[in-house]
């Protein structure tokens, strides 16, 4: 299952990106976990590899939590997934998290940035499926309804 962009959908995102189109988004994260992280080779170092998914995803997210800051993105909400009301098995996440970024560039440096590179392992390792959805955004770093 995917838990990163194919090459369609990040040239489309690259297209957008640092232009004058790129405004504010909200990147709607739903998260699946493995049971059991599954890192490809050695864990970084200093890693145990023993661990559940949510766990080595958390360790991911410590870092991307320090990122997410210098690029003036913000976590807007978080909640545990509970029961799919309207969907299928493949539409079941364990986790739900709303991140407001000030563009789609700010998004694609948080991939790039030298700090959070060594801690994709532990994304990887923790996910087991995941949808990033992108959803259009007010200026502001606040959820606002209808």
């Amino acid at each position: 299952m995917p838990i990163e962009p194919d090459s369609r959908q990040l040239e489309e995102l690259m297209a957008i990106a640092g232009g004058p189109d790129d405004g504010p988004v909200v990147m709607l994260n739903l998260n699946a976990y493995r049971e059991r992280a599954a890192y490809e080779g050695e864990p970084p170092p200093g890693t145990d590899a023993d661990v559940g998914g949510r766990e080595a995803y958390s360790r991911y997210a410590m870092v991307a939590l320090a990122t997410l800051g210098k690029l003036g993105a913000k976590i807007l909400w978080h909640a545990e997934a509970g029961q799919t009301i309207v969907g299928d098995a493949g539409d079941d996440y364990d986790e739900v998290i709303a991140v407001w970024y000030p563009n789609r560039a700010a998004f694609l440096q948080l991939a790039t940035d030298e700090e959070i590179v060594p801690a994709l392992a532990h994304r990887a390792a923790g996910l087991e499926r995941a949808a990033i959805i992108c959803c259009e955004s007010g200026p502001e770093a606040e959820l606002t309804g209808f």
